[in-house]
């Protein structure tokens, strides 16, 4: 299985908050996000691993440089002005199987990783993504869902009985790359509004639950991630 990880944002909020080193190269547990992602897929039999960095990061570069040595990396290097639109610059190296794509700063309990890993292989839907009832996220993406746990909606709003929201983690099949290409044609922007278009296009999508994930946006978000990795 192929893996990804999107790693082009500027990292703006923790540099105003004083963090000098890129987002990917934060150090949680003593490893930068970016090799701690890395480690986790190849042990998760990772065919290659595809990041997309920015080129205001030379010290990111060099640092997944090294790491090359020792993983199955393709690295792209392109400013984006999405998630969205990083995703598509990774597309061409995603294509002919199944892939799982993160965000650089998300963090997961690796046992439910390897659970949700395990079913993305298994399933027969087009995709799994991971939720989590646990909402510490400036903007979430609300999960609407039925009895079987398929997404029915993405919603920007909580509803009335909101208990999911997106974890960031995205499993997918090859078909979700020609949705993504229709919606950069049509001029459809953010993440968010590319996955409603999979569930509008009919994709078969499973919310996987995760107990807890977090991502590091704030600097006092790297001490709750060393507490909730700790624990």
């Amino acid at each position: 299985m192929k893996f990804a990880i999107i790693a082009a944002g500027e990292g703006s909020r923790l540099a105003n908050e004083g963090i000098t080193v890129p987002k990917p190269l934060v150090k949680i547990q003593g490893i930068p996000l970016i090799e701690r992602l890395v480690r986790i897929f190849a042990r998760h039999d990772a065919s290659s691993i595809c990041i997309i960095i920015n080129g205001q990061q030379p010290g990111t570069l060099e640092y997944l440089q090294m790491l090359q040595k020792d993983f199955p990396i393709e690295i792209v290097v392109k400013d984006t002005p999405s998630s969205m639109h990083s995703l598509h610059a990774l597309s061409p190296l995603l294509r002919g199987e199944k892939f799982c794509l993160t965000t650089v700063d998300t963090l997961f309990h690796e046992d439910e990783f390897t659970g949700y890993i395990d079913s993305l292989k298994n399933c027969s839907d087009d995709g799994i993504m991971a939720v989590t009832d646990f909402i510490d996220d400036e903007k979430p993406l609300y999960i609407e869902t039925d009895n079987d746990m398929e997404i029915t909606a993405f919603r920007d709003t909580p509803g009335e009985n909101p208990k999911y929201i997106s974890g960031g983690i995205y499993g997918l099949t090859p078909k979700a790359l020609d949705i993504l290409d229709e919606c950069m044609e049509e001029g459809i922007e953010r993440m968010r509004n590319f996955q409603r278009r999979l569930v509008e296009s009919g994709m078969r999508l499973k919310a996987h639950p995760f107990s807890k994930i977090i991502d590091i946006d704030h600097a006092e978000d790297i001490a709750k991630a060393e507490s909730f990795l700790n624990g």
